[in-house]
């Protein structure tokens, strides 16, 4: 595909003249754990282990979303398996993420440095699955070979709001047992139930499924505070699944990160990943679904997002690229389609892997932005600027936000936005 190049945008595009800039520094109170070690060792010394043989072999579930502490918290997890005198193994629980293959997923743990040499234990990444039933709808409930070989089957997981849909279980523990375990036959299963019979009601019913015929002992659950660090790690016996869990849930959803503004004219993110969110970037906070049957989040509205880049660590995969507006060329030639598309055809989520309009240049895509408003004022245009939907901690917001910020937000620096050949730069001006 051909773009179409800076002097063809040129032509076509206003240059509006770009408000200034403040950089701010967003500190609302939020719990933390002090010791995630130690709280990770309490986590494992509660979960029925004795379930399991002496000897035996346990499977560690641990998916592709980036957690603060994931490599210390599933080492020690194993780290403590094995000092009660089990055989553990990790296995890859993220549905059809990595591309849906072995390789791929194995990739995705190393991302965030989840290695055999980091972990202590074997990886066991097949993507091969066994159909444990079907639910009382007849979905079939497909978990991976590698889980259902063990003994026992420990997951280790953040509790969190999920990007499509809400309700009482949404990202969790629940969902990886019931989805990530099921590699890419089990994510398709359940999001062609889901997308007809509601998410959290085909969480719980193939819930039911896989603990009466998996020997599943429980779960890791971990709650993350605004600033990404762990507030909460709980071990949760199977049994107590899922009324434990919508409880952390409750939690999590009071300390998400989230912008203090309930509507924008344009939200500018300079990455998304498949390690910000699994939507690429977090849809609480962009305020957009985009999936098939979903009710549209209420707030925040924008009007215009635009997405400059792609982590290092989603290697290519771009799906969520279609949550925005514009991007840039440069970043529609980085978009590896076959990870995309694996994950765009198995959730259903096909809206999420289109290409936005791609500009030459991060300077094309906000002056498209800001020039596709209707009658736009520099003093009255309320655009913000984050790095990512996961890092809240610090942003710009144009001037006329600068007042709506609030007490947990200090402002830092006025700044004025230039461009360099294209690309955005900030310099400090007097306030």
């Amino acid at each position: 595909m051909d773009f179409p190049d800076a002097e063809t945008v040129d032509a076509a595009l206003p240059d509006p003249p770009l408000p200034t800039f403040a950089r701010v520094t967003y500190d609302p109170d939020t719990p933390e754990v002090d010791d995630v070690r130690g709280a990770s060792r309490d986590a494992v010394g509660s979960l029925p282990l004795s379930e399991v043989p002496a000897g035996g072999t346990i499977a560690v579930g641990v998916g592709s979303r980036g957690i603060h502490d994931i490599a210390l918290i599933a080492r020690t997890v194993v780290a403590e398996l094995s000092a009660a005198g089990y055989d553990p193994v990790v296995v890859p629980a993220m549905g059809s993420h990595g591309g849906a293959s072995a390789e791929g997923q194995r990739r995705t743990l190393a991302g965030l440095g989840l290695t055999e040499e980091t972990l202590g234990c074997p990886i066991d990444a097949r993507m091969d699955t066994v159909t444990l039933g079907t639910t009382d709808r007849g979905q079939s409930i497909p978990i991976a070979k590698a889980a259902l070989e063990a003994d026992g089957i420990v997951v280790i997981n953040r509790v969190k709001p999920h990007t499509n849909f809400s309700g009482t279980l949404e990202s969790g523990l629940c969902k990886m047992l019931t989805v990530g375990l099921g590699k890419q036959a089990g994510a398709r299963a359940f999001h062609e139930a889901a997308i007809s019979h509601g998410y959290v009601e085909t969480i719980e019913r193939a819930l039911d499924v896989v603990r009466s015929n998996a020997p599943v002992i429980g779960g890791v659950g971990i709650v993350e505070n605004f600033h990404d660090r762990p507030a909460h790690i709980e071990g949760i016996p199977a049994p107590d699944l899922p009324e434990t869990e919508a409880g952390l849930l409750r939690r999590a959803k009071e300390y998400l990160p989230t912008l203090p503004f309930d509507d924008l004219d344009v939200l500018v993110v300079e990455e998304i990943g498949k390690d910000v969110s699994g939507s690429g970037m977090d849809t609480n906070v962009v305020g957009r679904y985009r999936v098939l049957n979903a009710v549209e989040p209420g707030s925040p509205d924008i009007d215009r997002i635009v997405a400059l880049g792609l982590t290092d660590a989603t290697h290519g995969n771009g799906h969520g690229i279609g949550l925005a507006d514009l991007t840039t060329t440069d970043v529609a030639a980085e978009l590896d389609l076959d990870q995309m598309y694996t994950n765009a055809l198995t959730s259903g989520s096909l809206s999420r892997s289109a290409i936005p309009v791609a500009l030459p240049s991060p300077s094309h895509a906000l002056r498209a932005a800001v020039g596709s408003l209707g009658q736009y004022r520099p003093d009255e245009a309320r655009l913000a600027w984050i790095q990512d939907t996961a890092r809240l901690s610090s942003f710009r917001v144009s001037e006329a936000l600068v007042s709506e910020v609030g007490e947990a937000v200090t402002i830092d620096q006025r700044e004025k936005l230039t461009f360099e050949e294209g690309e955005a730069a900030f310099v400090p001006v007097e306030s």
